[in-house]
Formats: structure tokens, C-alpha cells, sequence
């Protein structure tokens, strides 16, 4: 699966990789807090926004194989069809980067790397 997720579109890992780090950020969430389900949510919300991305984005880059630096640049460089409401052109982009990384793992099977990265960017803080 590896030949075919570097082949796919930077959106279309994005769009995996948006629904892949959101669960694993409510996974984080629920086996760390207690609360209402309406907290929880607004906490993952703050995790998974495209401003939040945009930091992990730059917390990572100095990390990243040559392949996942390959990824994250195509998925910022993607031309996207929507714009942000609540982020910078420049976050968004940023962020879809991200998406897109965490999309490339997950169609990878690389789930020790994406835990890895997940741990930096979440769990160290």
C-alpha cells in the first residue's frame, strides 16, 4: 500500500488524514479526561483545528524522512478549493500539509511512525 499512498492525491491524504489524527486526538482525550461530552469535544476542536496543525506542522519538519518531507510539502502545496474561516490562508495550507502526512502513514501502514509523530506533537506537548 506504501507505492499506492505516495502515488494518491496530497487532498486525498489529507481528507484520510483528517478523520485518522481527529480520532486519534479523541482516543488521547478519552483515556486521559473526564468531563461532558460537549468539553471533550471543544478540547479536540482546539487539537484539530488548522491552527493547532499549522504548529505541529513546524514542530515537525525537523524529523521528517525525506519521503514524509516530500508528503507534507506536496499537501501544503496543494492548490485547495476552500477557504479558511477561523485560520490564515498560510495555516490552512499548513495545516492540510499535516493531513496529508498523517494520511500517508496511516495508507502506509506505518502506524509506529504515526504513533511517533502523534506522541511528539501531542503527548510531549
Amino acid at each position: 500500500m506504501e507505492n499506492d499512498a505516495s502515488l494518491m492525491s496530497p487532498l486525498n491524504l489529507a481528507y484520510i488524514g483528517d478523520s485518522v489524527f481527529e480520532l486519534m486526538v479523541r482516543e488521547h482525550i478519552l483515556s486521559k479526561y473526564q468531563g461532558s461530552v460537549k468539553n471533550l469535544h471543544n478540547y479536540s476542536v482546539s487539537i484539530v483545528s488548522a491552527n493547532a496543525q499549522s504548529v505541529f506542522y513546524d514542530k515537525i519538519l525537523d524529523i521528517l524522512s525525506d519521503k514524509e518531507l516530500s508528503v507534507i510539502k506536496r499537501g501544503r502545496n496543494a492548490k485547495v478549493g476552500s477557504t479558511p474561516k477561523h485560520a490564515s490562508i498560510g495555516e490552512y495550507h499548513k495545516a492540510t500539509g499535516f493531513e496529508a502526512l498523517i494520511g500517508y502513514l496511516y495508507l502506509s501502514k506505518n502506524y509506529d511512525r504515526l504513533e511517533e509523530i502523534f506522541n511528539i506533537i501531542i503527548k510531549e506537548g
